[in-house]
């Protein structure tokens, strides 16, 4: 799943492994690392976690626990399902059939999708 929280740019990443990762034997040059973009990635969403669930605690001290599950999916929205994507594509390509005239239905389509099961 894409997560929403990404790490900081990457010009300041560069800067935090040069600082942290000088190389001793090239002259303290960059080492650039695809293992650094992701732990920084990870990391960056472990931090966003970890300050979601405390502000979810708060809220349900406060209020009851619908709201912080509102807040959770506000802020962790999950990405539309296969169905949802296929319903909102065949509503598009109806939309351009009708604006050209072309008398096509996609009424059967739209029902074989909305019986398929929500996953």
């Amino acid at each position: 799943m894409e997560h929403p929280i990404t790490p900081p740019p990457f010009e300041l990443i560069n800067q935090w492994h040069k600082e942290a990762c000088k190389d001793p034997y090239n002259g303290g040059a960059f080492i650039e690392s695809k293992v650094l973009k992701y732990i920084t990635t990870q990391a960056a969403q472990w931090g966003a976690d970890l300050e979601l669930e405390a502000c979810c605690e708060w809220v349900d001290r406060k209020w009851s626990g619908i709201k912080s599950r509102e807040l959770r999916a506000a802020r962790r929205p999950k990405p539309p399902s296969l169905k949802e994507q296929a319903l909102e594509q065949l509503g598009c390509i109806q939309t351009d059939l009708n604006k050209f005239g072309m008398g096509i239905s996609t009424d059967t389509i739209r029902r074989a999708l909305e019986a398929l099961p929500n996953d």
